[in-house]
């Protein structure tokens, strides 16, 4: 069962790993983010990143180290993570990878609601889905493959492999559901129910 956490904003996460390779302000914080491409799992702005910063300061798990006064930009605060903020860190990543959660996938609440739709719409609305998810798979390809061509060591592509196989395993998914949407008894079935409640 997952642990209550004081700071359980995913940005959070992210924020605390940064901080385990040095202490940063936080504008360099959301600029490695970026460039690391977590931007793409994590949403966030540059005002939610101060504020998740704030959270984890009054929570304990991040310190300021000091602030840089520099001439040509404002003053910046570095924060450093603490011995407990480096403790919620790995137990938190331990109970991420080790406990499966059920999510609630806003595909998942279409699927369950399918039915109100006429076969033949629920189809072709199915099959443009698959066409955005085509060109999505092409391009993580595409991202994947410049980066080990870069020389991007394949630990730090995971999450992109991941997501890979999600949207390949909802390709397959969505081409059979397409299949039974278009069958002519599941028609009919569809026509007597709703049919009859007009």
């Amino acid at each position: 069962m997952a642990k209550r956490r004081k700071v359980a904003n995913p940005l959070a996460l992210a924020v605390l790993a940064e901080l385990s390779a040095e202490p940063m302000h936080p504008y360099e914080m959301g600029r490695r983010l970026q460039e690391h491409g977590k931007d793409r799992d994590i949403k966030y702005t540059r005002s939610s990143l101060y504020m998740v910063v704030e959270q984890l300061r009054k929570a304990g798990f991040v310190a300021e180290q000091e602030t840089v006064r520099d001439t040509q930009r404002p003053e910046r605060t570095v924060y450093a993570l603490t011995e407990e903020g480096r403790a919620e860190l790995y137990d938190w990543m331990r109970e991420l990878v080790a406990e499966p959660q059920h999510e609630y996938p806003r595909f998942g609440v279409a699927l369950s609601l399918l039915a109100v739709l006429e076969p033949a719409e629920a189809a072709a609305l199915l099959e443009r889905r698959l066409a955005a998810l085509d060109a999505t798979t092409e391009e993580i390809r595409a991202t994947v493959r410049g980066a080990k061509e870069s020389g991007v060591a394949w630990i730090f592509l995971i999450e992109e492999e991941y997501r890979l196989g999600q949207l390949e395993a909802e390709q397959r998914f969505v081409t059979g559901l397409v299949e039974s949407l278009r069958q002519p008894e599941y028609s009919r079935t569809w026509q007597e129910f709703f049919r009859s409640r007009e």
